[in-house]
Protein backbone atom coordinates (compact mmCIF):
# COMPACT_ATOMS: atom_id res chain seq x y z
CA UNK A 1 0.00 0.00 0.00
CA UNK A 2 1.58 3.21 -1.19
CA UNK A 3 1.17 5.85 1.22
CA UNK A 4 -0.43 9.63 -0.38
CA UNK A 5 2.60 11.94 0.48
CA UNK A 6 2.64 15.82 0.26
CA UNK A 7 6.45 16.03 1.59
CA UNK A 8 7.45 19.63 1.37
CA UNK A 9 4.21 21.37 0.61
CA UNK A 10 4.10 23.70 3.20
CA UNK A 11 1.10 24.98 4.60
CA UNK A 12 -2.37 24.48 3.06
CA UNK A 13 -3.49 21.86 5.74
CA UNK A 14 -7.82 21.89 4.18
CA UNK A 15 -6.39 21.65 0.73
CA UNK A 16 -3.98 18.36 1.32
CA UNK A 17 -7.11 16.67 3.18
CA UNK A 18 -9.50 17.55 0.43
CA UNK A 19 -7.68 16.32 -2.09
CA UNK A 20 -6.46 12.95 -0.12
CA UNK A 21 -10.26 12.27 0.34
CA UNK A 22 -10.75 12.91 -3.39
CA UNK A 23 -7.61 10.47 -4.02
CA UNK A 24 -8.57 7.59 -2.33
CA UNK A 25 -12.26 7.98 -3.80
CA UNK A 26 -11.33 6.94 -6.59
CA UNK A 27 -13.75 9.55 -7.92
CA UNK A 28 -11.51 11.95 -9.74
CA UNK A 29 -13.15 15.34 -11.09
CA UNK A 30 -11.91 16.27 -14.79
CA UNK A 31 -10.97 19.50 -13.89
CA UNK A 32 -9.80 21.29 -11.13
CA UNK A 33 -9.34 25.09 -10.42
CA UNK A 34 -6.81 25.98 -7.93
CA UNK A 35 -6.97 29.23 -6.93
CA UNK A 36 -5.46 31.70 -4.03
CA UNK A 37 -2.93 34.78 -3.83
CA UNK A 38 0.66 34.36 -5.31
CA UNK A 39 2.82 32.41 -4.61
CA UNK A 40 0.98 30.03 -2.01
CA UNK A 41 1.82 26.69 -3.30
CA UNK A 42 -0.87 26.29 -5.94
CA UNK A 43 1.55 24.79 -8.80
CA UNK A 44 2.98 22.77 -6.51
CA UNK A 45 -0.01 21.38 -5.30
CA UNK A 46 -1.01 20.38 -8.68
CA UNK A 47 2.17 18.35 -9.12
CA UNK A 48 1.80 17.06 -5.76
CA UNK A 49 -1.78 15.87 -6.48
CA UNK A 50 -1.02 14.49 -9.50
CA UNK A 51 2.37 12.45 -8.78
CA UNK A 52 -0.01 11.02 -5.85
CA UNK A 53 -2.50 9.73 -8.07
CA UNK A 54 0.00 7.90 -10.11
CA UNK A 55 1.04 6.84 -6.85
CA UNK A 56 -2.03 5.51 -5.80
CA UNK A 57 -3.28 3.77 -9.30
CA UNK A 58 -0.20 3.34 -11.56
CA UNK A 59 1.49 0.60 -11.77
CA UNK A 60 4.45 1.72 -12.92
CA UNK A 61 4.26 4.91 -10.92
CA UNK A 62 7.67 5.29 -9.90
CA UNK A 63 8.88 6.12 -13.76
CA UNK A 64 6.01 8.40 -14.15
CA UNK A 65 6.46 10.26 -11.05
CA UNK A 66 10.06 10.80 -11.96
CA UNK A 67 8.28 11.94 -15.85
CA UNK A 68 5.53 14.40 -13.33
CA UNK A 69 9.06 15.83 -11.18
CA UNK A 70 10.43 16.89 -14.54
CA UNK A 71 7.13 18.20 -16.14
CA UNK A 72 7.42 16.08 -18.84
CA UNK A 73 5.13 15.26 -21.68
CA UNK A 74 2.98 13.10 -22.32
CA UNK A 75 2.97 13.17 -17.77
CA UNK A 76 2.17 16.97 -17.87
CA UNK A 77 1.37 19.52 -20.25
CA UNK A 78 2.45 22.45 -18.65
CA UNK A 79 0.81 25.52 -20.06
CA UNK A 80 1.81 29.36 -19.58
CA UNK A 81 2.56 32.40 -21.16
CA UNK A 82 4.70 32.57 -23.43
CA UNK A 83 6.33 35.25 -26.22
CA UNK A 84 4.75 35.82 -29.43
CA UNK A 85 7.06 34.49 -32.26
CA UNK A 86 7.63 35.94 -35.33
CA UNK A 87 4.88 36.10 -37.93
CA UNK A 88 3.42 33.32 -35.74
CA UNK A 89 -0.17 32.71 -36.85
CA UNK A 90 -2.95 30.91 -34.69
CA UNK A 91 -2.59 28.08 -37.24
CA UNK A 92 0.95 27.53 -35.78
CA UNK A 93 1.66 25.28 -32.35
CA UNK A 94 3.26 27.40 -29.56
CA UNK A 95 6.52 26.93 -30.01
CA UNK A 96 6.73 26.46 -33.51
CA UNK A 97 7.75 30.49 -34.90
CA UNK A 98 9.66 31.04 -31.50
CA UNK A 99 13.74 31.63 -32.03
CA UNK A 100 16.26 29.30 -30.85
CA UNK A 101 16.83 31.81 -27.29
CA UNK A 102 13.00 31.54 -26.45
CA UNK A 103 12.85 28.13 -26.48
CA UNK A 104 16.52 27.57 -24.70
CA UNK A 105 14.82 30.08 -21.91
CA UNK A 106 11.76 28.31 -21.63
CA UNK A 107 13.64 25.01 -20.72
CA UNK A 108 15.68 26.30 -18.64
CA UNK A 109 13.17 27.95 -16.64
CA UNK A 110 10.89 24.73 -16.67
CA UNK A 111 13.70 22.73 -15.28
CA UNK A 112 14.43 25.37 -12.38
CA UNK A 113 10.75 24.78 -11.98
CA UNK A 114 11.18 20.93 -11.93
CA UNK A 115 14.40 21.26 -9.08
CA UNK A 116 11.87 23.93 -7.31
CA UNK A 117 8.24 23.81 -7.39
CA UNK A 118 8.00 26.95 -5.53
CA UNK A 119 9.95 28.86 -7.92
CA UNK A 120 7.72 31.20 -10.72
CA UNK A 121 8.71 31.08 -14.14
CA UNK A 122 9.62 34.05 -15.81
CA UNK A 123 9.98 34.52 -19.53
CA UNK A 124 10.74 38.14 -21.47
CA UNK A 125 7.77 39.14 -22.79
CA UNK A 126 5.58 36.17 -21.91
CA UNK A 127 2.41 37.89 -20.68
CA UNK A 128 -0.31 36.08 -21.92
CA UNK A 129 -1.33 32.60 -22.66
CA UNK A 130 -1.86 32.25 -26.52
CA UNK A 131 -4.61 30.54 -27.92
CA UNK A 132 -1.98 28.40 -29.92
CA UNK A 133 -1.11 26.76 -26.06
CA UNK A 134 -4.91 26.18 -25.70
CA UNK A 135 -5.22 24.71 -29.10
CA UNK A 136 -2.23 22.05 -28.85
CA UNK A 137 -4.05 20.71 -25.92
CA UNK A 138 -6.27 18.95 -28.35
CA UNK A 139 -2.96 17.14 -29.94
CA UNK A 140 -2.05 15.93 -26.51
CA UNK A 141 -5.32 14.64 -25.78
CA UNK A 142 -5.49 12.38 -28.57
CA UNK A 143 -2.38 10.21 -28.63
CA UNK A 144 -3.39 7.05 -27.20
CA UNK A 145 -0.72 6.32 -23.83
CA UNK A 146 -2.68 3.41 -23.15
CA UNK A 147 -0.25 2.28 -20.08
CA UNK A 148 -0.54 5.79 -18.61
CA UNK A 149 -3.85 5.68 -16.01
CA UNK A 150 -3.63 9.44 -15.47
CA UNK A 151 -2.32 12.48 -17.55
CA UNK A 152 -2.30 16.26 -16.37
CA UNK A 153 -2.87 19.06 -18.37
CA UNK A 154 -1.52 21.83 -16.11
CA UNK A 155 -2.42 25.71 -17.43
CA UNK A 156 -0.19 28.31 -14.70
CA UNK A 157 -1.54 31.84 -14.59
CA UNK A 158 -4.74 30.61 -16.35
CA UNK A 159 -6.17 34.20 -15.41
CA UNK A 160 -3.80 34.92 -18.60
CA UNK A 161 -5.94 33.56 -21.00
CA UNK A 162 -7.35 35.91 -23.48
CA UNK A 163 -11.43 35.15 -24.48
CA UNK A 164 -10.04 33.41 -27.49
CA UNK A 165 -8.33 31.19 -25.50
CA UNK A 166 -10.57 30.66 -23.02
CA UNK A 167 -13.50 29.69 -25.50
CA UNK A 168 -10.98 26.78 -26.84
CA UNK A 169 -10.35 26.01 -23.46
CA UNK A 170 -14.20 25.19 -23.03
CA UNK A 171 -14.42 22.75 -26.22
CA UNK A 172 -11.70 20.72 -24.23
CA UNK A 173 -13.51 20.85 -21.13
CA UNK A 174 -16.86 19.74 -22.32
CA UNK A 175 -15.75 15.79 -23.17
CA UNK A 176 -12.48 15.48 -21.58
CA UNK A 177 -11.26 11.87 -22.27
CA UNK A 178 -11.03 9.27 -19.35
CA UNK A 179 -7.66 9.74 -17.40
CA UNK A 180 -7.28 13.69 -18.59
CA UNK A 181 -7.55 15.83 -15.32
CA UNK A 182 -7.05 19.77 -16.03
CA UNK A 183 -6.12 21.86 -13.26
CA UNK A 184 -5.80 25.69 -13.66
CA UNK A 185 -4.33 27.79 -11.27
CA UNK A 186 -4.59 31.44 -10.88
CA UNK A 187 -4.72 34.34 -7.78
CA UNK A 188 -7.58 35.57 -10.39
CA UNK A 189 -10.37 33.47 -10.66
CA UNK A 190 -12.66 36.06 -11.56
CA UNK A 191 -10.97 36.76 -14.59
CA UNK A 192 -12.10 33.34 -16.04
CA UNK A 193 -15.67 32.54 -17.33
CA UNK A 194 -18.20 31.50 -15.38
CA UNK A 195 -18.35 28.56 -18.22
CA UNK A 196 -14.77 27.41 -17.65
CA UNK A 197 -15.72 27.74 -13.66
CA UNK A 198 -18.82 25.57 -13.86
CA UNK A 199 -16.77 22.83 -14.92
CA UNK A 200 -13.88 23.13 -12.78
CA UNK A 201 -13.93 21.81 -8.87
CA UNK A 202 -12.89 24.88 -7.06
CA UNK A 203 -10.22 24.88 -4.38
CA UNK A 204 -9.07 27.72 -2.39
CA UNK A 205 -5.79 27.57 -1.29
CA UNK A 206 -4.87 30.31 1.67
CA UNK A 207 -1.64 32.78 2.49
CA UNK A 208 0.99 31.23 4.29
CA UNK A 209 1.82 31.47 7.66
CA UNK A 210 5.26 33.49 8.70
CA UNK A 211 6.28 30.18 9.94
CA UNK A 212 5.54 28.46 6.59
CA UNK A 213 7.19 30.94 4.67
CA UNK A 214 10.07 31.43 6.59
CA UNK A 215 10.94 27.32 5.64
CA UNK A 216 10.24 28.01 2.06
CA UNK A 217 12.62 30.60 2.14
CA UNK A 218 15.20 28.35 3.74
CA UNK A 219 14.45 24.80 2.44
CA UNK A 220 13.58 26.16 -1.32
CA UNK A 221 15.94 29.09 -1.78
CA UNK A 222 18.38 29.06 1.01
CA UNK A 223 18.24 32.34 2.51
CA UNK A 224 19.53 32.45 5.85
CA UNK A 225 17.27 31.66 8.71
CA UNK A 226 17.69 34.84 10.55
CA UNK A 227 16.79 37.16 6.97
CA UNK A 228 13.89 34.67 6.25
CA UNK A 229 12.85 35.09 10.12
CA UNK A 230 12.54 38.72 9.15
CA UNK A 231 11.00 39.24 5.75
CA UNK A 232 8.42 36.39 6.40
CA UNK A 233 5.96 38.67 8.50
CA UNK A 234 6.38 41.63 5.42
CA UNK A 235 5.60 39.03 2.90
CA UNK A 236 1.62 38.90 3.40
CA UNK A 237 1.52 35.11 3.26
CA UNK A 238 3.25 34.57 -0.64
CA UNK A 239 6.55 33.02 -1.81
CA UNK A 240 6.84 35.47 -4.45
CA UNK A 241 6.62 39.08 -2.02
CA UNK A 242 8.99 37.45 0.23
CA UNK A 243 11.66 36.48 -2.66
CA UNK A 244 11.12 40.03 -4.45
CA UNK A 245 12.13 41.45 -0.77
CA UNK A 246 14.91 39.58 -0.48
CA UNK A 247 16.13 40.38 -3.73
CA UNK A 248 15.13 44.17 -3.07
CA UNK A 249 17.53 44.10 -0.30
CA UNK A 250 14.90 43.80 2.68
CA UNK A 251 17.21 44.92 5.44
CA UNK A 252 18.25 47.84 3.71
CA UNK A 253 14.27 48.90 2.55
CA UNK A 254 13.56 48.87 6.27
CA UNK A 255 16.21 50.79 7.59
CA UNK A 256 15.45 53.54 4.43
CA UNK A 257 11.90 53.39 5.63
CA UNK A 258 12.36 54.01 9.33
CA UNK A 259 14.79 57.24 8.21
CA UNK A 260 12.64 58.82 5.58
CA UNK A 261 9.69 58.73 8.17
CA UNK A 262 11.75 60.55 10.57
CA UNK A 263 13.29 63.05 8.77
CA UNK A 264 9.71 63.58 6.54
CA UNK A 265 8.12 63.67 10.71
CA UNK A 266 10.56 66.43 11.66
CA UNK A 267 9.77 68.57 8.41
CA UNK A 268 13.56 67.93 6.88
CA UNK A 269 12.31 67.61 3.70
CA UNK A 270 15.44 67.65 1.63
CA UNK A 271 17.42 64.50 3.25
CA UNK A 272 13.77 62.46 3.22
CA UNK A 273 14.06 63.12 -0.32
CA UNK A 274 17.48 62.02 -0.60
CA UNK A 275 16.66 59.01 0.62
CA UNK A 276 14.28 58.38 -2.08
CA UNK A 277 16.00 59.40 -4.58
CA UNK A 278 18.16 56.20 -5.27
CA UNK A 279 14.73 54.52 -5.66
CA UNK A 280 13.13 56.97 -8.20
CA UNK A 281 14.66 54.62 -11.79
CA UNK A 282 12.73 52.72 -13.92
CA UNK A 283 14.94 49.65 -12.96
CA UNK A 284 14.38 50.25 -9.32
CA UNK A 285 10.91 51.26 -9.10
CA UNK A 286 9.95 47.42 -7.72
CA UNK A 287 11.87 48.78 -4.16
CA UNK A 288 10.17 52.10 -4.35
CA UNK A 289 6.73 50.18 -4.35
CA UNK A 290 7.63 48.20 -1.79
CA UNK A 291 9.44 51.17 0.16
CA UNK A 292 5.92 52.53 -0.10
CA UNK A 293 4.89 49.66 0.92
CA UNK A 294 6.29 48.88 3.88
CA UNK A 295 5.36 52.76 4.90
CA UNK A 296 1.86 51.96 4.36
CA UNK A 297 2.67 48.85 7.03
CA UNK A 298 4.48 51.07 9.36
CA UNK A 299 1.08 53.11 9.97
CA UNK A 300 -0.84 50.10 10.36
CA UNK A 301 1.29 48.59 12.74
CA UNK A 302 0.81 52.46 14.73
CA UNK A 303 -3.08 51.96 14.31
CA UNK A 304 -2.55 48.63 15.64
CA UNK A 305 -0.29 49.98 18.63
CA UNK A 306 -2.92 52.35 19.55
CA UNK A 307 -5.12 49.77 20.35
CA UNK A 308 -3.07 47.58 22.08
CA UNK A 309 -2.43 45.11 19.63
CA UNK A 310 0.81 44.09 19.31
CA UNK A 311 0.82 41.86 16.48
CA UNK A 312 2.95 44.32 14.52
CA UNK A 313 5.36 43.90 11.61
CA UNK A 314 8.27 46.74 12.76
CA UNK A 315 9.50 44.66 15.99
CA UNK A 316 13.03 45.80 15.35
CA UNK A 317 11.78 49.23 15.50
CA UNK A 318 8.97 49.28 18.13
CA UNK A 319 10.60 52.51 19.35
CA UNK A 320 9.45 54.81 16.47
CA UNK A 321 6.18 53.63 17.14
CA UNK A 322 6.31 54.78 20.84
CA UNK A 323 8.10 57.77 20.32
CA UNK A 324 5.63 59.26 17.52
CA UNK A 325 2.45 58.11 19.13
CA UNK A 326 3.60 59.85 22.63
CA UNK A 327 4.89 63.04 20.27
CA UNK A 328 1.47 63.08 18.02
CA UNK A 329 -1.63 60.76 20.20
CA UNK A 330 -4.20 62.49 18.20
CA UNK A 331 -2.97 62.94 14.71
CA UNK A 332 -5.73 60.80 12.37
CA UNK A 333 -4.41 57.82 10.41
CA UNK A 334 -6.73 57.24 8.07
CA UNK A 335 -6.55 59.32 5.60
CA UNK A 336 -2.71 59.15 5.03
CA UNK A 337 -3.10 55.21 4.52
CA UNK A 338 -5.37 55.79 1.89
CA UNK A 339 -3.21 57.94 0.00
CA UNK A 340 -0.42 55.86 0.47
CA UNK A 341 -2.04 53.09 -1.25
CA UNK A 342 -3.03 55.15 -4.25
CA UNK A 343 0.63 56.09 -4.17
CA UNK A 344 1.39 52.50 -4.14
CA UNK A 345 -1.06 52.37 -7.55
CA UNK A 346 0.43 54.59 -9.67
CA UNK A 347 3.57 53.42 -10.03
CA UNK A 348 1.82 50.65 -11.74
CA UNK A 349 0.46 53.39 -14.06
CA UNK A 350 3.74 54.84 -15.51
CA UNK A 351 3.06 58.14 -13.46
CA UNK A 352 6.62 59.79 -12.75
CA UNK A 353 7.97 58.67 -9.75
CA UNK A 354 9.38 61.49 -9.01
CA UNK A 355 6.31 62.93 -9.04
CA UNK A 356 4.80 60.09 -6.26
CA UNK A 357 7.98 60.72 -4.03
CA UNK A 358 7.54 64.32 -3.64
CA UNK A 359 3.75 63.89 -2.68
CA UNK A 360 4.53 60.96 -0.54
CA UNK A 361 6.85 63.28 1.29
CA UNK A 362 4.65 65.87 1.95
CA UNK A 363 1.95 63.86 2.64
CA UNK A 364 3.58 62.19 5.22
CA UNK A 365 4.93 65.87 6.47
CA UNK A 366 1.88 67.15 6.62
CA UNK A 367 0.64 64.75 10.14
CA UNK A 368 3.06 66.77 11.96
CA UNK A 369 3.67 69.84 10.29
CA UNK A 370 0.80 71.66 12.65
CA UNK A 371 2.86 70.54 16.00
CA UNK A 372 6.11 71.80 15.07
Amino acid sequence: MVNINWEDLFGQENVKILLTKIIESGKIPHAFLFHGIEGCGKDFAALKFAENLSLKYSENYYFNINKIRQISEPYIKYIMPLPRGKNELESNNAHEKLSEDDIQTIQEELKKKSNNPYYKITIPKANVIKVNSIRDIKIFISLNFSDVKYRFIIISEAHLMNEEAQNSLLKSLEEPPDGIIFILTTPFPGHLKETIRSRCWEINFSPLSNSEIRRVLINFFEIDDDLATKIAPFSNGSVQNALKLYENDFEELIEKTISFLRYSFGNKLNSAYSHLVPYLSEKNSESFKFLIQLTIMWFNDLQKYRVGNNDIYFTSHKETLLKFNSKFPNVELVDIITKLDNMHSLIDRNVSLNTIAINLILSVESLTAEFI
